[in-house]
C-alpha cells in the first residue's frame, strides 16, 4: 500500500490562512486596521504557499506515474 504524502507547504500554507483569517477578524472586531491588513495579507501568503504546495504534489505524481 503506496502513502500518499502532502507536500509540507500545503500544510503549512493552510495554516498561514487560517492564521491570517482569524487576524483580520480580530482586527476588524477591534478596529485595527493595521491587524486586519495583516490579517489579509497572511491569507494570501498562505494560499500562495498551498498552490506551490498542490504544484508540487501534482509533480511528484507525475513523476511516480
Amino acid at each position: 500500500m503506496e502513502e500518499e504524502i502532502m507536500d509540507k507547504d500545503r500544510v503549512v500554507g493552510s495554516a498561514k490562512e487560517v492564521k491570517g483569517k482569524v487576524k483580520q477578524a480580530v482586527g476588524k472586531a477591534v478596529g485595527d486596521a493595521k491587524l486586519e491588513e495583516e490579517g489579509k495579507s497572511d491569507k494570501v501568503e498562505g494560499k500562495v504557499q498551498n498552490a506551490v504546495g498542490g504544484v508540487k504534489d501534482a509533480v511528484r505524481e507525475s513523476v511516480k506515474k
